[in-house]
């Protein structure tokens, strides 16, 4: 007489899967390259063409600006995926898991709170009050124009799908700036993992300095007090 095989318990249905999402200024990169472009025009050109110490005061203005500006314009990034927030900033990297996040908050400016109470802010995801004011001036307009159309309408005209006659639709949603779309994202990525459970987006906030960046820098900085300390 042999025993039955226990039975294996029903699979799970596995937890949704997301491709990594990457979040950049656009106006960031672009001032970034003009900024580049200029520095190394003028550095180059007082090298090249310099006499005395203006070379080497070219030089390491160079050594300092530089490491900055890529600091500030093309490195900050952001990266989600299923489990963790990675977040480029100028000076650091921090990587926050989901199961870490206590909030994502928007005001003057975009930032993660940690659950521990630690803030930190999303430098390539600026906020644009410009563009906030821009957005809601286009909702407004759009409303009032579909509530314009909606009063001429008669019976037997021609209507669209959105029901407004000649067949104008109606946003879908509120019209919202660039950045707020984005935290819009993150914060249904984190919504996601709250909903799914702990399994994934497990671990402790890492922060790590970039000394590829402040290295550069502190030594452009030392060479040009040097030079203008010689005299």
């Amino acid at each position: 007489m042999t025993t039955p095989d226990h039975e294996s318990p029903a699979p799970q249905p596995p937890a949704p899967q997301y491709k990594d999402r990457a979040y950049r200024s656009s106006g960031g990169l672009a001032g970034g390259v003009l900024l580049l472009a200029i520095a190394g025009w003028l550095g180059i050109d007082a090298i090249v063409s310099g006499h005395g110490r203006t070379p080497w005061l070219a030089l390491a203005t160079l050594i300092l600006v530089v490491p900055l500006i890529l600091a500030f314009t093309l490195r900050p990034a952001v990266h989600a995926n299923a489990e963790r927030l990675r977040i480029r900033n100028p000076f650091r990297i921090v990587v926050v898991p989901w199961s870490e996040v206590a909030a994502l908050r928007s005001g003057y400016s975009n930032e993660v709170v940690v659950k521990s109470g630690s803030k930190y802010q999303l430098w390539a995801v600026p906020v644009s009050l410009r563009a906030r004011k821009r957005a809601a001036r286009q909702e407004a307009r759009a409303t009032a124009d579909a509530s314009g159309r909606g009063r001429r309408g008669r019976p037997g005209g021609v209507f669209g799908p959105s029901g407004l006659p000649g067949g104008t639709a109606v946003p879908a949603g509120p019209v919202r700036a660039e950045s707020d779309k984005i935290m819009d994202d993150l914060r249904e990525l984190l919504e996601t993992h709250e909903r799914t459970g702990t399994g994934t987006g497990q671990g402790e906030v890492t922060v790590r300095w970039a000394y590829e960046i402040a290295g550069p820098a502190l030594a452009g900085a030392v060479l040009l007090a040097i030079l203008a300390a010689a005299g």
